[in-house]
This record gives structure tokens, sequence and C-alpha cells, in this order.
């Protein structure tokens, strides 16, 4: 019969291909047909995987919780501003700039510029009040200070001048108005404890404790959190604060009518281009409405960048284990199903449908997980805000955040899960109908594959390297080194991991079948023939070691290294502390009078502000640093001088520098160093010093004298104490200190006193909670989910082995036997892991070896080993139990 010619038969192969698209493009009714079929096969394929696909929405589905409760936090971190408590009485504020910046080329870039906000007040001249009180619409201008005091009892509180307690809208409830200099109106609060008008109170405040009669009690309408207030003259509010001709802040009050915003032009018209104090640059500010906030809390919104900063750290990690494990557990879903795949590619089914039936798979278990993880991540986001929430900066909620939180870990969640479900069923759904046939009978393959072994040398080459980066920088980029040494590193195990895992069966495979018999037999055989299920199954267990070891070992082997620099510098044996309030300069000369001290040094800490580069990059870095007094300097303290002589360290013009900071400076004895100090004024002192003990006592010591007229209170924290020998003085030292008032303590000197990091914060621990607890949560419960993923799709397995007779003890014991071999090959490799990129961060930070408390690493051994039980045991009972010998009976 002749053979009929069609229209595209006549047109070559290659047009053909342009008019239809494709050279494989169907039909439009065949494409239907095809959409019917893979729909069809991803409906009775959820039904009959359903226990490994919920498997599957719990790991993926607490990762868009978690994704979403960092959305939810960073969120309410970026609208969070500081109250408005003080200032709530005034409709401006007017304050000098608490920002400085920093601008530097980058290698091979354009300028850039960076900022940091200022850890102490930075002031006004006075002069500037004038020019304030003269602008228009302006009816009153008011100076305001304050000063830290305390109560002969112990108590804190604030000094204020009385004309400024309209500002917080405080009105006289007893008695009247302060008349001079010997009386004070007291705080409702703080007079609660049984004063009332002419009564004796005695306070400290600058100086020895001085008795002052009350004069009235003011009570507020406004709450808060505030410590309570002492109201003095103007006058002699002005010569307790210690700063004359400078002042914190000027309040306007505006006349009846005038706005807002016109009062912000008025005012800001006749301010000056800067402060006016000598030797700072900064400029003057007009704060309304909500931002009046940031003149009383002046370190907040540094703070809050502080805390943004180490969010986005931790916040990257997450995405990095969330994606991770996303991928792992999907990869491992639909490579257990890799017979039934190449099965299915056998019979007839096209590798479009085969795509399209896992792509709906996966889509619909990234719907169910992203529901999941957006009901989550609110909860969640509220719990994390709840711990983060201390201090003066409240986070709020606006009604937008929660939806965009959740809809943030849903969305992510929903664009990676097909892709990679789709790309782990690539190599079976290319395969030829008559390739696919041997595919679906064959053995798994014993390595992981050309591209995931040159991905996986690669990545942990690059491991390594930024290891070895982080031992040649310093400060934040050391951190950042070490983290993507520790990330590539853990990747890179999960891409050589069958390779990775029959090194661990040749080390652990003999005692195995040694000490286990039948069942250590049938354990090491089943991890011999299937290295790829074995890498899944410890893979996470890698990722939960690594991460938590790096996150808990750094803190700890910081402070430990900081302890034992402090405690060798330390050569006081007594010390003295002031509470809340601290002690004046004057305490340290009253104690070295006292007979049987040697020596006393009061220690003022404050922070200074280095501009500097970090890989080409500008950067503002805040040091804390202590200003000490070097008379009798090396009977109290010795930061173990290298160079120099610490006897110069006297005056405005010198510092000492720490040795690595000095190395990385570039500077010696006789050269200077540019920095700012804590308000901002920029210094450029000579170093007369290097010393060794930097991370005891910090990387710049300062005369008192030069830090004093930069903070915002003039307080030593501690007096340090050396007594002759024999001597014990203590008592004739808190006699002398006794006209200090209440609160002052003399206690035995450990290497706290002096050390230059502040003990955790509520914030700091907060952020350890979050950090270690919730991550590692996360990665506990994805190593649940994968080992029980695995353990469901070895129901087959199981059965066969009941069949031919293996006992249920065997196969428990066998089960045992497997989680301690994943188990343990998990911990050793995740320790390796974590060591190199926390040994690089020791070495270049510290100088010594990583440090982890054995109490830490147990709880960690001990949760992963339960974890891995519950993902294993638990399964793998039913799996093995009378339900399956039944079956198999039957």
């Amino acid at each position: 019969m002749k053979r009929r010619t069609s229209t595209t038969d006549r047109v070559p192969s290659r047009a053909r291909g342009r008019r239809t698209g494709a050279a494989d493009r169907e039909p439009l009714g065949v494409r239907q047909g095809s959409r019917r079929a893979s729909a069809f096969l991803a409906r009775r394929s959820l039904a009959t995987h359903r226990r490994a696909w919920a498997a599957v929405i719990v790991a993926t589905g607490a990762a868009a919780a978690l994704i979403g409760a960092f959305a939810f936090v960073v969120g309410s971190l970026l609208v969070a501003a500081p109250p408005v408590q003080r200032y709530a009485g005034a409709d401006a504020v007017v304050v000098a700039d608490q920002k400085v910046s920093h601008t530097a080329k980058p290698w091979g870039g354009e300028p850039r510029t960076a900022t940091a906000y200022l850890p102490e007040r930075a002031r006004l001249d006075r002069s500037v009040l004038a020019a304030v009180a003269g602008a228009d619409g302006v009816a009153r201008a008011v100076a305001d200070d304050s000063v830290p005091l305390s109560t002969g009892d112990g108590r804190t509180a604030v000094g204020r001048s009385w004309p400024s307690a309209v500002l917080t809208r405080y009105e006289l409830a007893e008695g009247r108005a302060p008349g001079d200099a010997a009386e004070v109106v007291l705080d409702a609060a703080l007079a609660a404890g049984g004063h009332a008008p002419g009564d004796r109170i005695v306070l400290r405040a600058g100086g020895a404790a001085r008795t002052y009669t009350v004069s009235g009690i003011a009570r507020t309408g406004h709450g808060g959190d505030a410590p309570p207030a002492v109201f003095f003259t103007e006058p002699r509010l002005t010569a307790l604060a210690g700063h004359p001709g400078r002042i914190d802040a000027i309040v306007v009050v505006a006349e009846p009518g005038v706005p807002a915003d016109a009062l912000r032009a008025a005012v800001g018209a006749v301010l000056p281009e800067r402060s006016g104090v000598p030797g700072s640059d900064r400029g003057v500010r007009v704060l309304t409405g909500a931002e009046r906030g940031e003149a009383e809390h002046v370190d907040a919104l540094g703070g809050r960048g502080d805390r943004l900063a180490l969010l986005g750290s931790i916040g990257g990690t997450l995405l990095m284990v969330a994606l991770l494990v996303i991928a792992s557990t999907l990869s491992q879903a639909i490579h257990q199903r890799s017979g039934e795949l190449a099965l299915l590619r056998a019979v007839g089914a096209s590798p479009r449908q085969l795509r399209s039936a896992i792509g709906r798979e996966a889509g619909r278990v990234a719907a169910a997980a992203a529901l999941l993880g957006g009901v989550g991540a609110v909860p969640l986001g509220l719990a994390m805000r709840s711990l983060l929430t201390t201090g003066p900066l409240p986070l709020p909620v606006p009604w937008w955040l929660p939806p965009a939180a959740a809809l943030t870990g849903g969305l992510l969640v929903a664009l990676s899960a097909r892709p990679v479900a789709m790309l782990a069923a690539r190599s079976i759904t290319r395969l030829r109908p008559a390739a696919a046939l041997g595919a679906a009978t064959a053995d798994e393959p014993s390595g992981p594959g050309r591209f995931r072994t040159v991905a996986g040398v690669v990545l942990a080459f690059a491991g390594i390297s930024s290891a070895g980066v982080a031992t040649t920088q310093s400060g934040q980029a050391a951190g950042v080194a070490a983290s993507g040494a520790a990330m590539s590193l853990v990747i890179a195990v999960a891409l050589l991991g069958p390779r990775i895992s029959r090194i661990a069966l040749g080390v652990l495979g003999r005692p195995l079948r040694r000490a286990g018999g039948a069942p250590g037999f049938l354990a090491e055989r089943a991890a011999s023939a299937h290295t790829r299920r074995l890498a899944a199954a410890f893979t996470p267990i890698v990722l939960v070691v690594a991460f938590v070891c790096v996150q808990l070992a750094s803190g700890p082997t910081m402070e430990r290294a900081a302890g034992q620099q402090a405690s060798a510098a330390l050569r006081a044996d007594l010390v003295a502390t002031g509470g809340g309030a601290g002690l004046p300069a004057g305490a340290a000369r009253t104690v070295r009078e006292v007979p049987g001290v040697r020596a006393a040094t009061g220690v003022l800490r404050s922070t200074v502000v280095l501009a500097d580069r970090e890989a080409g990059e500008p950067v503002l870095t805040r040091l804390p640093v202590l200003g000490v007094e070097a008379r009798g300097l090396s009977g109290t303290l010795d930061p173990g001088v290298t160079a120099g002589d610490l006897d110069r360290l006297t005056g405005r013009d010198a510092v000492a520098v720490g040795a690595d900071r000095a190395k990385s400076l570039d500077v010696g004895p006789g050269d200077r160093v540019a920095l700012r100090l804590g308000d901002g004024t920029r210094v450029e002192p000579r170093v007369v010093a290097v010393y060794e003990h930097q991370l005891g006592v910090g990387e710049f010591l300062f005369p008192r004298e030069a830090l004093a007229g930069h903070v915002s209170a003039a307080r030593d924290q501690v007096v340090l104490i050396r007594t002759g020998n024999g001597a014990d003085p203590a008592a004739a030292v808190r006699e002398a200190l006794a006209p200090y008032g209440g609160g002052v303590a003399v206690r035995a000197a450990t290497g706290d006193d002096v050390a230059i990091a502040p003990p955790l914060s509520d914030g700091d621990n907060a952020m350890i909670v979050i950090g270690v607890g919730v991550i590692g949560g996360f990665a506990l419960l994805a190593v649940v989910s994968t080992l029980a993923l695995i353990t469901i799709g070895r129901r087959g397995e199981f059965r066969l082995l009941r069949m031919v007779g293996t006992g249920r003890r065997q196969l428990r014991r066998m089960l045992v036997l497997e989680t301690g071999l994943v188990t343990f090959a998990g911990l050793v490799i995740g320790t390796a892991v974590a060591a190199v990129p926390l040994t690089a961060f020791a070495v270049s930070l510290a100088g010594t070896a990583p440090y982890l408390p054995p109490a830490h690493y147990g709880v960690i051994a001990g949760a992963v080993a339960l974890a891995a039980a519950a993902g294993t045991l638990v399964p793998g009972a039913s799996a093995g139990g009378r339900s399956v010998l039944a079956r198999s009976a039957r």
C-alpha cells in the first residue's frame, strides 16, 4: 500500500521544530491527557506515600515557621523606636547628633560610608540655649541635664533641675520648689519611704554624701520604668553634672497653635551647624513626635543595630540550614521511590508526565508545609520577640507584620520545594524506557556522582580556606569567615556523604559485626549496601553538632581567654564598688589614705569608636575601654607591657594599646592613633605603651581624665585596692568610704572586676537562646524527620527480613546498632567540622585552643542520641513488629 504523505512529512525536521516550538511538543489533546495522567499519578502517590510525605511536611513546615518567625522579629526591630517618657511634655528636643560616619573606597569600587551610633551622650554648648529660646514659635526652652545619684539607704535615682520637671508633667503635691542648693524636691515614689516636706535626706551625687532638706514632693501622671527623680535648683544641678558650659539637651515648649513641622523648621533655622563643643564635629538635630525618645535613650538605636546585625547573621545561617533540610528531605523522599519512578518510565510514562507528577506532589506538600509554617510562625515570632523585649526599646507589632512574616516563610518553602523535587528525580526521568526497566531493579549507586563529588571537594576546600582566612583577620571579619567555613564544610559533608559513609563503615564496620552478633552483621551489611541512605541519615546530625558546637563554644572560648588574661593582669586584692551610681574620682584618693593600703586605682569604663577597614570595606567598630590613673597603677593592674612605659599614661594626650591592635594599626610607642571617644570627639593620642593582655583589660587603656569629660556619667565602676603584706584594711576602707553613702561595698578582687567584657545581659542571653535553642531545636527536628523518613522507606526490607526468619528482637537490636552507628558517625564528623572554624576563630581572636564545657557537649550528644532514637526506633518498632509478621504469614 502506498504511504500517504502529509504536509508535515515534506517539511524538514528542523523547520517542523521551529513551527511547533520543539520537536517533542505534543498536540493540545495529548497535553491535556498528559496533565490528567500526571494529576492522577500525583494523587495516587500522595495517598500511597502519605507517611513519608508527612515527615517531609513536618520538616519543611518547621523551616517555614522558623523563617517566618525571624522575619517577624526583624520586622518588629526595624520599626522599633525608643519610647517617649521623660520628654512627654515637650514639643521638641534639641540634641547633638549621636551618629558618626566613616567613608572609604573599597578595593576596586566606589566610596562607601559606614555609620555607627555613639554609646555616650554627645552634648551641646550652653550658648545654643539662647538661640533656641529666641526662635519663632518657642514659648520656653529649658536646659536638661541629669546626674546619677544614690540615697543613704542605697537606692538609686536621677538628679534633675526643677525647671525641667514640667517636661515629664511633674506637679507639686506637697511643699514648694527648692529655693537654694541645700533643698530638693523628691519624686513621690522615692518619698514613699517616709519622707515629707521638712525632712532631711542623705544623697550622694558626684562626691561625698550630703544631707539635703526636702522642700516638696512631686507626682506625675506618666508611668514607665524610669528611675525616680530628685529635683535640685538649676545652679546646683549644673555643678553636680560636672560639665560646665555644656548641656545634655534643650527641651522646647511651643506657643499654642504652632504645629510640629513649623516648630522644627523655626528652631532649625537658628541652630549652628555644629554642637559648639570643642573637639566635636557633631551636628545638631531637632526631634519632634516619636523621635523625642532618641534623646532619652541615646544608645537604644545603636543596640537595635547590633541586634539586627546578630539576627541577620543567625538568620543567614538559618536560611542555609533550612534550604539544606528542605533539599535533603525532599531528595530522600524522591530517592526512596526511584524504583517506582523507573518502573513507570519503563511502562510508558513520559518524562514530562513524571516531572509534572513529581512537581504536583511537591507543590501540594509545599502548600501544606507553608500553611503549617504560617500558622506556627506568628506564635514562635511572638515568643522570640518576648525574649528580645528588654531594656528601653519596646518591639511593636504592627497589623501587617504577622501576615507578612507568615507569607515570607511559606513562600520560601513553596518556591523551593518544586524545583528541588524535580531536580532529585532528574536522573530517573531522563532515562529511556529500556534503561529504566533495568534501573527499576538495579542496586543503589555506590558513589555520589561526578558533579556531587567535584562540588563537595570544592566546598571542602573553600571551608578550609575560609578557616585559614579567619586566622589572619580580627573582629567581625574573623567571625564571618569562621561561620562561612562551618557552613561550607557542612554542605561538603552532605555532598560527599556516600564516600564519607564508606570510610566510616571501614572504621566501624568490623567492631559492629563482632560486638553485635547476627544483628550487628545485618546492620553492617544494610549500611554497606546503602551508603547513600547512611549518608542521608548522619548528615542532619552533622549539621546539628557543627552548628551548636560553633555557637556554644565561641562565647566560652573568648570568656575563658579574657578571664585568664584579666586574672593575670590583676594585682589588687580588694575592690570597692558603689552600687548603681558608681564612685566619684575622689573615692580612690580617699582609699589611698587608709592605713595598710599600698595602692588604689579607680576604673572608669567607656567605649571608643575606631574607623578601620575589613576586607577592604569601611567599618566603624565600637570597643570597650578602661580609664585608669597612672599613680599606683603597677600595684593594682599589670596588663603585661611589652614596649613603652605605663607611668606616662597621664594627661589627655596618651593611650596604651594592646599588642594585636597595635600590630593591625601598625603603631608603637611614640606614634599617634586616630579614635573617636564615646561622645564622638575626635582625638589622636600618642601611644605610650603596648601590652599583651588586651582580651582581659581591653584594646586601649586611657588616663581617667581623658575619658571623664566624654562619658554620660563620670563615675568609677570599681576602685582596685592593693593592701600591704599581712594587712587587712577592709573594715578601714569601708569606714573611709562611708561618707559616699549607702550601697558602697568592699570585697575580695577577682578578674571579673577588670575584665573588659561585661557580663551577659538579658539581650545577650536571648540571642543565645534564639541562636542555639531555636535553630538547634529545628535541626534536631530535622534529624527526627529525616531518620523517620528513611525508616518508613525500609518497610519492604523489614518485611523481607521477617519472612526469612529474623526475629523481632534481632530486628530491633539491628535498628539500635544502626542508630548507634549513625549517631556516633554524626557526632565524630560534626565535631571535626566544628573544630576547623572554631580553631581558626580561637587562634585569630584569643590565641588559644577552642573551649566548650564538657557538660554542654554532653547535652548535645544526649539530645542527638534521643533524636536519632526517636527517628529510627519509634517508626521501626511498628515496621518490625507483629503487623509485619502477620502480613508475611498471610
